[in-house]
């Protein structure tokens, strides 16, 4: 890593400390990206779970290719049952650690740690489980291969299986990108789930979507120096990524000078915080978490042959699906027209002007109320 692009990183993780008062990102998440150091452990247990990497060997994934002496990190909260069926599995979603759930966890409520075990497993690609920044390049001469949501719930089912001994699992929700593995989980393993809660997210990237998502990635790579010196193309990735991530009502009431927890003087410092977000990870990761996220298609498995009304048909377990009213993202109606696919499934609409950002943790309080009530009625189920 190159001085400068050390110094940015060191300046935007300082930066990122001063939006934990928002409740979306803590001084642990940003403190270090490598889970074997103890400050890192210390901070995380303190609060945000106790961390651990799960070594899958050598992986396969999909496409055939093999990440070689693949992690899986995660993070657990509770305690296991003697049978080990009080399993919630809360995965993350693009930019996000697992630190970030911490917010949607806590005592008294719906993923309330001293009823269930809350396994939270990093997503390939950012920056804690294998990724570019941490597996070496000499293994992959033609760049880091494309891991699918497939890869990443299929990872995560040895976790529970061969290291947890799992045989039931209570509960999968996630958001954005882990609300895609919840649908997943639930085609995948419908015997082993008995209930899914997909937030903000869909089971299939829409063509709108994918042509954002390019959009982004070609404004980070037309930056000559992007993999190696911020510059230009972060920011602009960053703005572009920003002006969808909440609806035209959330920009018109300027909510947005008030999202990392202190009144912001002007849209250039809030775009400036949402740069040292995306900053603080290596530009590689955030390509191999965003081809994640455009190549996003549960019927793209052998099992389904890509018959996407089969691939919903076989989610057998129960399901609430959560988009948000003004999601510029996963619009409530793709997902009506999923549920209409699914046998146990029904809708709930987050009423929300935050937009995608509704269902994420520690941002709107209205929608978390709502994701938090859906949860609790879910599992009462």
């Amino acid at each position: 890593m190159s001085i400068s692009r050390r110094k940015f990183i060191e300046s935007a993780t300082l930066a990122l400390v001063g939006m934990a008062a928002g409740g979306k990102v803590s001084a642990a998440t940003v403190s270090s990206r490598d889970q074997n150091d103890p400050a890192f452990r210390t901070a995380v247990s303190s609060g945000n779970g106790i961390p651990g990497v799960y070594k899958l060997g050598d992986f396969e994934l999909q496409s055939g290719e093999v990440i070689p002496e693949a992690r899986l990190s995660y993070a657990t909260h509770g305690t296991l049952n003697a049978d080990h069926t009080n399993v919630i599995v809360y995965g993350t979603w693009y930019s996000g650690r697992h630190s970030d759930n911490a917010a949607m966890i806590g005592e008294g409520r719906a993923l309330d740690p001293t009823r269930y075990f809350i396994i939270v497993p990093d997503m390939f690609g950012n920056g804690l489980s294998s990724s570019p920044s941490n597996t070496s390049e000499a293994a992959y001469p033609e760049g880091f291969p494309l891991v699918t949501v497939y890869d990443n719930v299929e990872a995560q089912y040895r976790l529970l299986r061969d290291h947890f001994a799992v045989e039931h699992v209570e509960l999968v929700t996630g958001f954005s990108m882990s609300a895609q593995q919840a649908f997943h989980w639930g085609a995948l393993h419908s015997g082993f789930v008995e209930r899914i809660a997909p937030v903000c997210g869909s089971s299939k990237t829409s063509t709108h979507n994918w042509l954002f998502l390019e959009g982004v990635k070609q404004a980070l790579i037309a930056d000559p120096t992007w993999e190696t010196e911020p510059g230009p193309g972060l920011r602009a990735f960053s703005t572009v990524y920003a002006s969808w991530f909440a609806s035209q009502s959330f920009y018109r009431e300027g909510l947005h000078l008030g999202m990392f927890g202190e009144p912001l003087p002007s849209m250039a410092e809030f775009l400036e915080r949402v740069t040292a977000h995306f900053g603080s990870f290596d530009p590689r990761d955030l390509l191999a978490m965003l081809a994640t996220w455009q190549a996003a298609d549960l019927s793209a498995h052998s099992r389904f042959q890509g018959d996407w009304q089969k691939a919903l048909g076989a989610i057998t377990a129960t399901a609430v699906v959560m988009p948000c009213s003004h999601d510029l993202y996963f619009p409530p109606e793709d997902n009506e027209i999923e549920v209409s696919m699914m046998p146990s499934a029904r809708l709930e609409v987050i009423p929300s002007i935050w937009g995608h950002l509704a269902g994420g943790p520690g941002y709107a309080s209205d929608g978390i109320e709502f994701v938090e009530k859906q949860l609790q009625g879910l599992l009462k189920n």
